[in-house]
């Protein structure tokens, strides 16, 4: 057995208190993207854990990028096809996890994830990168079972040569989610494992605010 029991640390750089939190959980939420956006020091603060239920009935967390943000939702891109796809026609009732290391911050939204309008998904489609609207078409079957790596290395370079002047245009199963939220929870790291916990709770279409117990 691996003992990790030394590993910890003591969290000391910020409060989070009931008096300094807005009534309205996402301009928090914003304040706190904000703020961690100043420390990032150059790493992707827009990564978050999105959980689901998968169709085998056990829950999955994966990493997925954050991309556009407002008070009605969460919006991340992928294929439908995915086990993430899949698990999500199944059932919409997801979680997204941000985990802001240098300030010591955790917010953890829950909601129900809806497909984003088809013309939104083109519309940031053409922003993308070439390689990676390639990379789409070549993982057209995202989380099936493949022989090897070279299959797709040698399908990237059939495509990159086949659209090499022409436009590439979004596959029909790659889109967006927007996840609209039913609860929040801000975490703040406090000394001594007392940690500060707020959630919010869609109670009678209004934002209740409560104090968790660490």
């Amino acid at each position: 057995m691996e003992d990790l029991s030394n590993y910890r640390e003591n969290y000391s750089k910020q409060k989070l208190l009931e008096e300094n939190t807005p009534n309205n959980p996402f301009k928090l939420f914003k304040d706190w993207f904000e703020d961690s956006n100043k420390n990032s020091k150059g790493r992707e603060i827009n990564t978050m854990i999105l959980s689901t239920i998968g169709i085998d009935g056990y829950p999955k967390g994966r990493v997925v990028l954050l991309k556009y943000f407002s008070e009605k939702g969460f919006i991340f891109f992928t294929n439908y096809r995915s086990e993430k796809g899949k698990a999500i026609d199944l059932n919409n009732k997801v979680s997204l996890t941000f985990f802001w290391e240098d300030l010591e911050r955790q917010v953890i939204i829950k909601g129900n994830a809806e497909r984003t309008d088809d013309g939104f998904n083109k519309e940031y489609f053409n922003l993308r990168p070439k390689g990676s609207k390639i990379s789409a078409h070549v993982s057209n079957e995202q989380s099936s079972i493949i022989p090897s790596r070279e299959i797709l290395e040698n399908r990237y370079k059939e495509l990159s040569s086949k659209l090499k002047d022409n436009e590439i245009e979004k596959p029909d199963y790659w889109g967006g989610y927007i996840v609209i939220p039913t609860e929040y929870e801000f975490w703040q790291g406090r000394e001594n494992r007392l940690h500060d916990r707020i959630s919010y709770s869609l109670e009678n279409s209004k934002w209740a605010k409560k104090r968790l117990s660490p």
